[in-house]
């Protein structure tokens, strides 16, 4: 097994544990329904006093079955793991709140410390490549055999959750529900790529030979010629691109307009840079 292997097994079993620490700490006390098996499973415990952990673990192999039937081994091979794994987690801290002797007097400390939790424990699992099963399955089947987009049977099923939850639990923390979903989804797309470090800027100017000499002999960074036209001039330009440091954005921005206040450019967030130019 390969040590890449090793590594998203760690960093899955580790977000699986995160997400149901996060959930039993922050979400179950509160009734706060997010969606997913997880959200289900609060309104269910109101109607029937099922606890989450025995909701997640019946629905989630319930819907590994239909996926086995359905979808194959190949297919179901990565929700095996977060199938057994995730309602055991939810188990073992469903006791937590209690044990922490934790309370919160502000709902909205409550969904931001929540949706922080659950952002960083869903986008450490989607680098890892598995998933903990539920509705995740589910959302694989619309695609299969309703040709309904992944995205679409998520917010569909979601949005279809955070209704029934509004009607369980009330506005309110259906309104706190809707503030902790964005705010996990800002952590999580922050987790998978990253946070940017460097600004990438596209340049167009009348006076390329001051900025180019700006950004190689004042700041140290190469700079990318490529040939570009003018949509509306039909006039033929250099289009002008350079990787810099996020720390020196302002500096660069203020000095290209210094010598050309007409000068346009766009600035891109930039992720990863690897090679030489």
């Amino acid at each position: 097994m390969g040590k890449k292997i090793i590594k998203n097994y760690f960093m899955f079993i580790v977000s699986a544990f995160l997400y149901a620490f996060g959930f039993n700490l922050f979400y179950a006390p509160y009734n706060v329904v997010i969606g997913g098996t997880t959200g289900l499973s609060l309104i269910f415990r109101e109607w029937i006093g099922i606890s989450p952990s025995t909701f997640v673990a019946i629905v989630s192999c319930a819907l590994l079955l239909i996926s086995f039937i359905y979808m194959g081994f190949d297919t179901t091979f990565r929700n095996i793991i977060g199938t057994l794994l995730y309602p055991t987690f939810l188990a073992i801290t469903e006791n937590i709140v209690t044990m922490m002797n934790v309370e919160f007097s502000s709902m909205l400390l409550v969904v931001i410390y929540g949706g922080i939790t659950i952002g960083v424990a869903t986008g450490l699992m989607m680098r890892s490549g598995f998933t903990i099963g539920g509705f995740n399955i589910l959302y694989q089947l619309f695609n299969r055999y309703l040709n309904i987009s992944y995205g679409k049977s998520l917010l569909f099923v979601n949005l279809s959750i955070l209704f029934l939850g509004t009607y369980v639990f009330g506005l309110t923390n259906a309104l706190y529900a809707v503030i902790a979903l964005c705010i996990s989804s800002y952590i999580t797309d922050h987790v998978i790529i990253g946070v940017s470090n460097a600004k990438t800027f596209y340049i167009v100017t009348n006076k390329e030979d001051e900025v180019k000499e700006l950004v190689i002999n004042k700041l140290s960074h190469t700079v990318t010629e490529i040939s570009a036209k003018g949509g509306y001039s039909n006039k033929n330009k250099k289009l002008l691109m350079t990787v810099i440091p996020t720390k020196e954005y302002f500096i660069l921005k203020e000095a290209v307009l210094a010598l050309d206040n007409s000068a346009f450019f766009l600035i891109t967030d930039t992720y990863e840079v690897s090679g030489k130019k």
